[in-house]
Formats: C-alpha cells, structure tokens, sequence
C-alpha cells in the first residue's frame, strides 16, 4: 500500500511531517513537493508520474491537484483523501475575481519576498489555531518567490477549470476531510459529498483549515484506516 500526500499552498512535503510518521508505521509513504509546470492540468499530471498508484491525500491547493488527477488518470488513484478543498469555482465572475485577487499577491510577493508574503499569509484567520511548532516553515521560506507567484497564477482556484460537474465521474473510494471550526469548508464538503454519490464519506475533525499542521496524528490515523479498507 503506498501513500502520496501533497501539501497546500506555500508549502513544501516537509509540512506533512506530522502526519507522515504516523502513516509511515504500517505503509510506504511520500509526501511530494508539488511541481509547477505550464497548466494546473499538467502540474497534476507531474504529480501522477512521481507519485505512481496509490492512496492519494491532498491538502487544499494539493488537494485540488489530486482531484484533478484522479479525474484525468483513475488508474494511478486507487483512493483518494481531499482535506480543506474545493473543486473549483462554478461562476465565471467569481473565478475572474479571484484570479485579480491572485495575481495582485503574486506582485506582492515578486516586490517584497518570501519572508514579509509569509508573514502576512499565515497571519489570515484561517489559520489562526495552527501551532506555533508546526513542521515546515524554514523550508517555506526558502521557495523561492517566483515558485509561490508562478502557484498563484497558475494552480490558484480562480486558474482552475471548475470540476463541480465532473464529481459524479469518481469512482474510488474519497473521503472528505474538514476541520470543524472550518465553516466555509465544512459547507463545500457537504455539497460535494451529494455529488459523488455512495462511494464518498466526510471525515470531520477537529480544528480549522490546516488539518495536517492542527490534526496530524489523528489525520494520520484515519489515512491509515481509510488506506487500509480501501488501498
């Protein structure tokens, strides 16, 4: 049973740190750093080549990388974990507004760095209840500020085709995994799990939006599960 997990934005595989020691006892597991090629369709055929079949677990932007992938080659996913993510965005108004609203802060973080962009990122409330100690912010800080614009512009979900339509087509095993304080994410999951249809669950946990920095040991206990009954 092998295991991919792939991190969210401004992050890097040292992130799933937490939740990887866990998996790591009873299976093989990788956690990538996600590859930015020309097209979100193309970084999550990259991350399909490296990672191979297996159980796939994406967190937010890696989440929709997966689900992306999953979609396009089946074959590779044999389950799938999405955690804290959308498939996209139905109206075309609010896709263009959010690809403005990306690419001013792809300016910002071209003009002032990787540092001062972090500082200002992380300080949103969506991660207000993420531990001071959560694994991985040196190595975000050292992405480099062209990777985290070329992320915004390309992979952010405004950039995305909106895949809403496409739910129905998953035919492995998905669990959708939501911090309970994450309110806007808790009601996405909800809409998708109806789209799905049988083969989904929504796994709540507790906490907000970061579930593998807030929940690592028991998101990893449940991959370990969920891998286990169906990978």
């Amino acid at each position: 049973m092998r295991i991919v997990l792939v991190p969210g934005f401004t992050q890097t595989a040292t992130s799933w740190s937490g939740v990887r020691e866990v998996v790591r006892e009873v299976a093989e597991v990788t956690a990538l750093h996600v590859p930015l090629h020309a097209t979100f369709e193309a970084t999550a055929a990259a991350i399909g080549a490296e990672g191979g079949e297996g159980v796939y677990v994406g967190y937010s932007m890696g989440g929709r990388l997966c689900l992306r992938l999953a979609l396009d080659r089946p074959e590779l996913v044999r389950a799938l974990v999405l955690i804290s993510a959308s498939p996209g965005l139905a109206d075309p108004k609010e896709r263009a507004a959010r690809v403005d609203a990306d690419e001013k802060l792809a300016r910002v973080v071209e003009r002032d760095g990787v540092d001062a962009f972090l500082q200002t990122w992380l300080a949103q409330p969506m991660f207000a209840s993420v531990p001071s100690d959560a694994p991985g912010l040196a190595e975000r800080r050292r992405l480099r500020p062209e990777y985290l614009a070329g992320c915004l512009r390309v992979l952010g979900t405004g950039s995305m085709q909106p895949l809403w339509d496409r739910l129905s087509e998953l035919q492995m095993p998905v669990a959708l995994v939501t911090g309970k304080q994450d309110e806007k994410f808790e009601r996405i999951a909800a809409n998708m799990l109806q789209r799905i249809g049988n083969n989904a669950t929504h796994v709540r946990l507790d906490g907000g939006h970061a579930v593998p920095l807030e929940q690592p040991a028991a998101l990893g206990d449940f991959v370990v599960a969920f891998a286990s009954g169906h990978g």
